[in-house]
């Protein structure tokens, strides 16, 4: 049965794609289950780390399975297939911890966008990388052309989606796309979650904001979140609501 593992290693939650037959591609059921184990995370403040891996030593994740997305009709593969993907990709994109992909083995099509959605990628020195939709008649939909090509050179992209050309591990991280190379992509990435311990959890949710505010990621929110962390740790806040809550009129002292 395919499905997500999650298992925590000290400070750090390890989700495993478990699809090995399929070569760890992704079910709607997967996808829902990525999504319930973001939410969850996101509030456990012992967790300091998300990684991302996939099941056997072939593929980290080969796509999104075709078996279920091949009999939709068009209004449902765009309603609930894209869009619903993309809401939880997002997800993953904008959590507030860092999140790692250790990525075991070939990133193909939703795999390698699940890849891009997460803030940095440890390579197996075996993995490659592909955008395969046209070669079934689709287009890269879980922001392939979008999010990914803020992180690899436009001319790479379209050798991928347009030519079916697979990027190397090596020239992936020539390239910056890969944070490192390693034998064991998991164990790389566990060592260097580890390192977390010595940085401060609220300066790098804020850190992370800011960063993808640069990079345009969410700016709005990025933006709106960023205030509303400053006027929360505010003395008027603090005030507004006293005097709400007791209905008397609020003294502010722009502290």
């Amino acid at each position: 049965m395919s499905q997500i593992i999650c298992t925590y290693h000290g400070t750090a939650a390890v989700l495993t794609l478990c699809n090995v037959s399929k070569l760890n591609a992704l079910t709607m059921g997967m996808l829902r289950q990525l999504d319930g184990f973001l939410i969850d995370i996101e509030r456990d403040d012992d967790i300091r780390c998300v990684i991302l891996t996939g099941e056997g030593p072939k593929a980290f994740c080969c796509g999104a399975d075709i078996a279920e997305w091949g009999p939709l009709k068009p209004a449902e593969f765009a309603r609930f297939w894209v869009r619903e993907g993309h809401r939880i990709y997002d997800r993953l994109t904008r959590f507030s911890k860092p999140t790692i992909g250790a990525i075991n083995g070939h990133a193909f099509g939703g795999g390698l966008e699940l890849a891009a959605a997460c803030d940095l990628r440890i390579m197996s020195q075996r993995a490659t990388l592909a955008l395969p939709e046209a070669k079934v008649g689709i287009v890269p939909g879980w922001s392939g052309t979008q999010r990914l090509t803020r992180l690899l050179p436009e001319p790479v992209v379209k050798e991928m989606a347009l030519f079916g050309r697979r990027i190397s591990a090596q020239r992936a991280h020539d390239l910056g796309f890969a944070a490192d190379l390693a034998d064991d992509a998991l164990a790389a990435a566990l060592d260097l979650a580890a390192q977390l311990g010595d940085v401060s959890p609220r300066a790098n949710e804020l850190t992370k904001a800011m960063i993808h505010g640069a990079v345009g990621e969410d700016q709005a929110a990025v933006i709106e979140t960023l205030g509303s962390a400053a006027a929360a740790a505010s003395a008027d806040r603090d005030e507004g609501v006293r005097a709400f809550l007791e209905k008397t009129p609020a003294k502010f002292t722009g502290q």
